[in-house]
């Protein structure tokens, strides 16, 4: 479990030029499954010709990737598919604007018996069919990059797992953060090699959403009802809010939380051993999953007992969504929007940093915030001024699925290793589908380490 050492040969100046990240996140990968490697046949090879993809799920997600495969070289679309007209219509007019004219497809399956000629598909449709289409995916013999959570079912996010060793196809899961140059600059670099921070001893992470309403739809594209029954659904509400029932995602705590959630694993270096969780569904009608979840995972590492708190909110966007790594040193605070979250906060009696600058890990110290002025005479001095922050010099001056998708489709052609292959992603789904759990049962849950393999 402990994150593997960062690849000496790279330079630190090339590691910075995050404008030219490509193969970087997978040469930091900080859980790498050794052994287990797909064989990769000679036509994807350090091949250069195209890579030919089809996309299963074009809503929302499913254009977020398309978009980001659009600036990737060498990835040529040939097939959609989806079973609402609505994203079939909007994603192949879009890709149509990029000179591709894909063919459409309604049933996943009639998509793999008709094309032929593809490496890999994207798959970014509800949790609740992950697994079967990934499955049925690599059976014919394909690539798959899955988007997160792999499944809302254990035992199908474990079929996943083993599918891709027996059929010896890529499963990536879409943890895009890690393969996200300013993570792995963060985690693997600075706390993990440089240790930066100390002994890491606690973590924080939220995702705080303001109130929204259901998802509507354009009433000509309505879904008649026994196309929704055929494909598993009871309604258009459930199909279009699909995150909040039981049949078909995990909630809020697996849907926004799983992204941090799989960070602090990589942060500690070991799995969590037991997580207490507290939540509800109290404020929203209509909506199976909790609306708010506050969790602790606790991890026994060499050092001793650490401790991750997580919160997730639909009620409030009070301070977005970023993640802090606190140790006895100082701290980093991320974000995948870099405003929220860029840092790194020293301790008074830390050893310096300054020769960290010197060396380009770190940026200049900016000044501390001083407080205006206070008439009340019981407030103590000492917190009166606020730590400097030390910014750290990695940017990413792309979409954040980007690299994660670069790392894919690396994979495939040149066999380089997977940032979050099915392993990794399986062990995530683990923790957060147990914190649910946990809500429901209101007690501690322990964690068996032979839970985590698939």
């Amino acid at each position: 479990m402990n994150p593997s050492k960062k690849n000496t040969s790279l330079s630190r100046r090339d590691f910075l030029k995050s404008s030219a990240f490509a193969g970087i996140g997978t040469a930091l990968s900080p859980r790498i499954v050794k052994g287990d490697q797909p064989e990769l046949t000679p036509s994807t090879q350090k091949s250069p010709s195209p890579l030919n993809i089809a996309v299963i799920g074009t809503g929302t997600q499913g254009r977020v990737l398309i978009e980001s495969c659009l600036r990737i070289p060498e990835i040529h679309f040939k097939a959609i598919c989806d079973i609402w007209g609505y994203s079939q219509r909007y994603a192949s007019r879009y890709l149509q604007k990029y000179g591709y004219n894909v063919n459409v497809y309604e049933d996943f399956r009639q998509l793999l018996d008709k094309e032929k000629e593809l490496h890999a598909v994207i798959i970014a449709t509800p949790d609740w069919m992950h697994a079967e289409q990934a499955n049925a995916c690599m059976e014919r013999g394909l690539h798959v990059y899955c988007e997160k959570e792999m499944s809302n079912s254990l035992e199908q996010a474990r079929s996943m797992v083993r599918t891709a060793k027996k059929t010896k196809k890529l499963l990536q899961i879409g943890h895009q953060r890690r393969s996200n140059p300013r993570y792995i600059h963060a985690i693997e670099l600075l706390i993990h090699e440089k240790n930066l921070l100390g002994q890491v001893g606690q973590s924080y992470a939220q995702w705080n959403r303001a109130k929204s309403e259901m998802l509507g739809w354009p009433e000509k594209y309505t879904i008649p009802p026994e196309k929704l029954e055929k494909y598993g659904y009871g309604s258009m509400i459930e199909f279009r809010n699909w995150r909040w029932f039981k049949k078909y995602g995990g909630g809020p705590m697996v849907d926004l939380g799983s992204h941090q959630i799989d960070l602090f694993p990589w942060v500690f270096g070991c799995l969590p051993s037991s997580v207490t969780s507290c939540g509800g569904n109290d404020y929203y009608d209509k909506r199976e999953w909790y609306d708010n979840v506050m969790a602790i995972y606790e991890f026994k590492t060499p050092q001793g007992t650490c401790r991750a708190m997580y919160q997730v909110q639909t009620t409030t966007k009070y301070g977005g969504f970023f993640e802090a790594f606190m140790g006895d040193n100082g701290t980093i605070v991320m974000s995948e929007v870099p405003q929220n979250g860029n840092w790194a906060m020293r301790e008074a009696h830390a050893p310096e940093w300054d020769s960290l600058v010197k060396d380009g890990f770190l940026e200049s110290e900016t000044p501390p915030v001083q407080k205006l002025d206070t008439q009340n005479i019981f407030l103590d001095v000492r917190v009166t001024q606020e730590a400097g922050r030390w910014p750290l010099p990695v940017e990413l001056a792309k979409p954040p699925h980007q690299p994660h998708l670069e790392n894919f489709f690396s994979a495939i052609r040149d066999g380089t290793p997977l940032n979050c292959p099915g392993e990794i992603g399986f062990e995530t789904a683990v923790a957060v589908l147990t914190a649910n759990k946990a809500v429901e049962s209101t007690r501690k849950i322990n964690f068996d380490k032979g839970q985590f393999k698939a």
